[in-house]
């Protein structure tokens, strides 16, 4: 086999058997063997479920349709059309780093969906997950008119997501994020750019209250706080999946035990309400019962957990009287 047939031939044992055996039906002998877009699929599927990752032929999908400039339909439309050497070679280096250095598919293409809307995504920011939609359908049912110009603040923005998906449901609102990173801030500010909310959105940088201070001290108060904070324990650190490696520590960790900034939050949020306010937090299944005792003793009431999509605790809300 010349070095051009080998350099076309994914890199294991077990795909090199295979593709030899594919080419021996499809092609006359002595030509280089042709890859279709569902034999990549295929391969590629198996190749990350083997190495355990969970979204294996999603994953494949998302990849190389972004290397083959479509959606994800167009690869089943397509699926018996020959994939060009260099886009092969393209989607080899995505499916490394995938593979090998577990790298998430959002940072590996720039970009997530959240609440269908696009969002750029950098190693900067955490990648906005399904779960968090749950936060944003609780803080919605909590402003439920959409002419009103509701005050929100979303502490600890990240790329944006809450502080977006509430400004684009809530047209009135006048939404502030806030964010201890620049460089997180820098995301959101152009996801806000992108999506035609700049306008409509403000972005503060500084931890929890701090960026609104001055405000609150003059008077100013919310009729929502919402926030995702770092609510996963230091200690636990060694047995997290490997694609958070690549995710910002600033934005995962809340403390050893994973309850330092929930704490935070529910002493202070009430300062932050006005009278009747809603407050709402995203947090680990294990901290919802610790969180709505943490929320009462900081003066708010009617403590709620909000189940995500998988049935379990994810949003903790209540409100001041």
């Amino acid at each position: 086999m010349s070095h051009e047939q080998r350099a076309s031939v994914p890199e294991t044992p077990a795909a090199a058997a295979s593709e030899r055996a594919a080419a021996a039906r499809r092609e006359p002998a002595g030509r280089p063997p042709v890859w279709t877009v569902l034999e990549l699929l295929r391969w590629t599927a198996q190749h990350f479920a083997e190495r355990g990752i969970d979204t294996a032929r999603l994953d494949a999908e998302l990849l190389l349709a972004d290397v083959l400039g479509c959606d994800r339909l167009r690869l089943y439309v397509d699926h018996d059309k020959p994939v060009a050497e260099d886009e092969r070679a393209r989607f080899r280096e995505l499916v490394r780093a995938r593979a090998g250095e577990r790298v998430p598919v959002s940072i590996l293409l720039g970009r997530r969906e959240f609440w269908s809307l696009p969002l750029a995504v950098t190693r900067d920011v955490l990648t906005p997950r399904p779960e968090t939609e749950t936060l944003v359908a609780a803080a919605l049912d909590a402003l439920p008119d959409r002419e009103a110009e509701w005050r929100v603040l979303d502490v600890g923005t990240g790329s944006g997501a809450i502080a977006l998906a509430i400004a684009h449901e809530r047209p009135k609102a006048r939404v502030t994020a806030t964010d201890v990173s620049p460089a997180a801030l820098a995301v959101a500010r152009g996801n806000a750019e992108a999506l035609g909310l700049g306008l409509r959105v403000r972005f503060l940088e500084g931890a929890l209250f701090a960026p609104v201070a001055a405000e609150l001290a003059a008077g100013a108060r919310f009729d929502a706080v919402v926030s995702n904070p770092p609510y996963v324990a230091r200690r636990d650190a060694e047995s997290l999946p490997p694609e958070l490696r690549h995710e910002p520590a600033l934005a995962l960790f809340g403390g050893e035990d994973g309850s330092e900034l929930l704490r935070a939050l529910a002493a202070e949020v009430a300062g932050a309400l006005a009278p009747g306010g809603f407050a709402a937090f995203e947090l680990d299944p294990r901290q919802a019962e610790a969180m709505a005792a943490w929320l009462a003793a900081g003066g708010l009431a009617g403590a709620t957990v909000h189940r995500d999509a998988a049935g379990r605790p994810r949003v903790v809300s209540a409100r001041k009287a």
